[in-house]
């Protein structure tokens, strides 16, 4: 750790942010709203079980701690929602109007990703623990139902990287796309900023779901989706409240997140 800026605590070196945040709860040493990030990331976490690749030093990677306030667990997609639409706007603020949402939650531009989301929940703690992190200063937070405690928010986004691994195709930065060097700590600050604030817009019911599909990559495109061995292509329309994608074929089928891959 080589310093604390606000919420942010910066990690010199972590193996995942999510992994470090998730201990942090798990000993009643993290509250809701602070934030961990990694200059170096040596074993980052992607989307089911893959790994996060990222060059030390050039990128945003961070992890935030919310408290899912009232939410049930079968509302786990309006967390989704939240923080997708609060880095799509982060980063669209300096990519413009060509950042989308690839659903179900990847940051992209054009057609390259610019950042990936992976959010990890943590359901049914003791009472004990949760005690000991008690409630941030100043909010009133609703008793929490289902047992669903805590969510650590992990993000990778990339900023300064210009060279990525051959087996990342089709990634971008956004130094690719400005042509500008970004100063990541600043960034990284601003990115909490705009999560918190899609959060307080989430707990106070405001109704995400139509700007989500409003920046919806691929919206009322045809595109090749890959279901087992099965190679076909949809229509993407919109994403449901239940975080299903509604593709459309020779009939509206809907999926479930890792039920098809995109072919891009």
């Amino acid at each position: 750790m080589i310093s604390m800026s606000r919420h942010l605590t910066i990690l010199e070196s972590v193996d995942s942010t999510n992994n470090y945040a998730m201990a942090r709860v798990r000993t009643g040493l993290a509250k809701h709203g602070d934030a961990f990030f990694a200059m170096t990331q040596l074993n980052g976490k992607g989307q089911r079980g893959k790994h996060w690749l990222t060059e030390p030093g050039t990128n945003i990677i961070i992890t935030l701690v919310l408290r899912p306030n009232g939410l049930k667990l079968q509302q786990q997609f309006r967390l989704n929602l939240a923080v997708a639409l609060a880095i799509h706007d982060f980063f669209a603020l300096y990519a413009g109007e060509e950042t989308s949402i690839k659903w179900p939650n990847d940051i992209y531009w054009r057609d390259r990703k610019a950042g990936g989301i992976l959010i990890e929940n943590i359901i049914g703690m003791d009472r004990g623990a949760e005690t000991r992190q008690g409630t941030p200063e100043g909010e009133n937070h609703e008793p929490l139902t289902d047992g669903w405690q805590w969510s650590v928010v992990g993000t990778g986004i990339n900023i300064n990287q210009t060279v990525f691994p051959e087996q990342i195709r089709n990634a971008v930065s956004l130094k690719q796309i400005t042509g500008k060097d970004w100063d990541i700590i600043e960034l990284a600050e601003l990115l909490c900023g705009y999560v918190l604030e899609r959060y307080n817009q989430m707990v106070a019911g405001k109704d995400l779901l139509p700007q989500y599909n409003l920046h919806l990559y691929k919206k009322d495109q045809v595109v090749v989706f890959k279901k087992d061995n099965l190679v076909f292509e949809g229509i993407v329309k919109e994403v449901n409240a239940l975080g299903q994608l509604l593709v459309l074929t020779t009939l509206e089928e809907h999926f479930n997140f890792g039920e098809i891959e995109w072919v891009v």
